[in-house]
């Protein structure tokens, strides 16, 4: 009885948040370019940690790979944004 009414009301509230005014353009436009940045910026510090990883050892391994992170994710957020 629980899980009906949570489902009855889950889907009222994506009803009517459908039924919102649409986006603008330029809006859309923001939402776009904030996505782009976003993906750049943890593809490049996923791919770069992964880079780090293949160097070193021990603690010097997890000192790679979260430098190669953060670099990559600085260069991504570069050529994204």
């Amino acid at each position: 009885m629980k899980l009906k009414v949570i489902t009855i009301l889950l889907g009222a509230s994506g009803a009517i948040a459908a039924c919102g005014p649409a986006p603008t353009p330029q809006q859309q436009a923001a939402r776009q370019h904030e996505i782009a940045c976003l993906s750049g910026t943890l593809g490049g510090a996923l791919i770069g940690g992964v880079i780090g990883n293949q160097f070193g050892g021990g603690s010097g391994r997890d000192i790679l790979t979260a430098g190669g992170a953060v670099a990559g994710g600085a260069a991504g957020q570069r050529y994204a944004c």
